[in-house]
Order: C-alpha cells, then sequence, then structure tokens
C-alpha cells in the first residue's frame, strides 16, 4: 500500500515498507551474532543520535551476545541536505577504552559522520571498530572507511522515517518513505 505523508512544506510515499525493515535488520543481526557470540569478549554498541535510535533498538533485540549501549549526537544535515560539516552535538555517554565498538548509523551517503565518528572512537582508545549501518546509498558513499555491516542499499534520494527525519520531523514512522517528487 502507497501511503502518503506530508512534513512541512514536502510530500513523501512509502519507500521501504517495514516487513522489509525488519527482515533486513534480522540478517545484519545474524552476521552480528556470528562475529560476536563466541569472542569472550562483550562489544560496545554505539548509537548515533538521534537517526539510529529505532534501528538500534531494533537490532539490540535480536544479538544474542552481551553488549553495552553508549551514544553520541553528531549533526550534518540541514533540511534535505548534508552541510558537509559534521559537528558533535553531544559526546560520548560511556568509556570506550580498550573495548572493541560497534557503530550503529542509521544512514551513510557521504560518509562524512562515519570517517569522524571512526576517528574520534579511535581519539577515545577504543581497541577495534566495526561500522554497521541500515542504509548505504552507494553512489555517493566514496570513503575509504570499511562499512562491516549494511543492512539495505538505497539510491540517492532524501528519505525519512524508522529514526531518519526531516527537520526533526517524520522519525516514528515505522516504514521509510521518499520525497514524492
Amino acid at each position: 500500500m502507497d501511503t502518503k505523508i506530508t512534513l512541512y512544506d514536502k510530500r513523501f510515499r512509502t519507500f521501504i515498507p517495514n516487513s522489509e525493515i525488519e527482515s533486513a535488520i534480522d540478517k545484519v543481526a545474524e552476521r552480528l551474532n556470528a562475529d560476536f557470540r563466541d569472542r569472550g569478549e562483550i562489544p560496545v554498541i554505539l548509537c548515533t543520535l538521534n537517526g539510529a535510535i529505532m534501528f538500534t533498538a531494533e537490532l539490540l533485540k535480536r544479538l544474542d551476545f552481551d553488549c553495552e549501549l553508549v551514544s553520541m549526537k553528531l549533526s550534518s544535515y540541514s533540511g534535505t541536505r548534508s552541510t558537509g560539516k559534521v559537528r558533535q552535538v553531544m559526546g560520548l555517554t560511556g568509556d570506550i577504552s580498550g573495548k572493541t565498538v560497534i557503530i550503529v548509523e542509521d544512514i551513510v551517503d557521504t560518509g562524512n559522520t562515519i570517517v569522524d565518528l571512526k576517528e574520534i572512537v579511535r581519539e577515545k582508545g577504543a581497541k577495534d571498530c566495526r561500522v554497521c549501518t541500515m542504509l548505504l546509498k552507494p553512489e555517493v558513499y566514496k570513503k575509504d572507511v570499511v562499512l562491516d555491516y549494511v543492512a539495505m542499499e538505497i539510491p540517492n534520494k532524501f528519505i525519512v522515517g524508522f529514526g531518519l527525519d526531516y527537520n526533526e520531523l517524520g522519525r516514528n514512522y515505522k516504514d521509510i518513505y521518499i520525497l514524492d517528487e
């Protein structure tokens, strides 16, 4: 069913239904479980606020190994476009020194945020760092940072829902919507 929503001055239509999102999260969780279940260490899940809250919550429910949870808030968007500059809005909520960190992102497009996050994690003394993203826009991602776990690849279009927003609205929708142009 193609549902339409309006946020401020923009109309959006259903792009990825929740059932597809949940299935993609199941697959990523299976890979994470296979990699971390028997490692004998407790990794730290780093939720990048605010966008990755829903993805992180759903992912955590599926993980069958012990893990810690910390958060950090970065921002690089204004309206429907990346500013190209990443600013740290809130620092890490816990200590990651000497630990393996799994960065959990909602979306990777230009890759500027993920490059900065990896550097911050390194500076804070993590022994290892992996990247897990719900969505990847491969046609615009040109960075050297390896994305270890990618749930879904999408075209370079502006989307909202399942944690993603348009000027802070739309995060609460369970489906993902695309700009209806």
